[in-house]
């Protein structure tokens, strides 16, 4: 469908991600907005306000990637650092069942923090981001990697599709929280997220130039690596999608496609059916059991509290109990 007018708009579509086209710049992409099922992930972990925002920003950016997956299955994105958050998982069952949950040092977290505000790139630090793909169909399992290096999940995310795709890509990703309206009536404060993924995919693949990276045992002295040019048709879309504000990104008054207007009205843009995104942990007592069935009994003898064996999942908060001697016969 072609955006074209205020009658193509659909207020306040939250919970989706809605993929794009731009045919004059061989241009795809998706644009991601997160409103009540953000709100829920991060209402239920007990966290500072930065990592909340940290967080959200990696929901978003997880729900950018996983929704262009064509089969079913799981994405994950995984960062593990040095820094004051050591830990980030964001677990999606495609096409849109999201989990997410991170591990901080508060201490640390403080120490970073100015007026409850953090950068990204301060409290990841240095250390590693996977994105993992299971395919279900076909069990195949696809890792990817990129360095973390005191820099921020955009930036992290532009390294990764250079360097491990040579796609030219853009990213944006906003996190705040807004006054809302609660079921009955009453204000309340609301997490919200949006992000935005465009990429360079033209028919030809020689229009797609790649800037050579530096050898890394290069000496001090050595000529700096080719600049290659890039497709003017690249230039003006990277540049547009540069202009998008945080706060059309996160306004619940700006649906996406709105924004798809704003910046591509002049070459003209095509979207597609969106896919729902929600608030789902796929955590299960069978699950959790099964698990529990292949340790030792030793282990769960030890591991039993008062006649019980309790378990609590890190992404929703739910806690299952079991009796260590009878798994899968007489759970508690």
């Amino acid at each position: 469908m072609s955006v074209q007018d205020q009658s193509d708009f659909i207020a306040g579509a939250d919970d989706r991600a809605l993929p794009f086209q731009v045919d004059p710049l061989d241009v795809r992409g998706r644009v991601v907005t997160l409103g009540p099922a953000l709100d829920a992930i991060l209402a239920r972990h007990d966290l500072p306000r930065p990592v909340k925002v940290l967080l959200g920003e990696a929901v978003a950016l997880a729900s950018l990637l996983a929704t262009s997956l064509k089969d079913t299955g799981r994405f994950i994105l995984q960062a593990e650092t040095d820094g004051p958050v050591s830990l980030l998982v964001v677990d999606i069952r495609t096409p849109g069942q999201i989990r997410a949950t991170a591990t901080c040092n508060r201490e640390r977290v403080e120490g970073v923090s100015e007026a409850g505000r953090a950068s990204s790139a301060d409290l990841l630090g240095s250390g590693t981001l996977a994105m993992t793909i299971e395919q279900g169909r076909s069990g195949h399992r696809y890792q990817g990697y990129v360095k973390l290096q005191h820099e921020s999940l955009e930036a992290a995310a532009h390294a990764y599709f250079r360097q491990s795709e040579q796609i030219p890509t853009r990213v944006r990703l906003a996190v705040a929280e807004i006054l809302d309206r609660g079921e009955a009536g009453e204000a309340r404060q609301a997490w919200r997220a949006g992000g935005l993924i465009a990429q360079f995919l033209p028919d030809s693949p020689d229009r797609i130039t790649v800037r050579d990276l530096p050898p890394g045992d290069a000496p001090e002295d050595a000529e700096p690596p080719h600049e290659a040019e890039e497709d003017d048709a690249w230039v003006e879309a990277a540049a547009l999608v540069d202009t998008v504000e945080d706060v059309e990104l996160i306004d619940p008054s700006v649906p996406a496609e709105r924004l798809l207007l704003r910046l591509f009205h002049e070459r003209g843009v095509r979207v597609f059916d969106a896919t729902p995104l929600e608030d789902r942990c796929t955590c299960s007592r069978q699950r959790i059991a099964a698990v529990l069935e292949q340790l030792p009994a030793e282990e769960l003898t030890e591991a039993a509290e008062s006649g019980a064996i309790a378990v609590r999942c890190e992404f929703c908060g739910k806690e299952y109990r079991f009796d260590p001697d009878g798994l899968g016969k007489n759970d508690v």
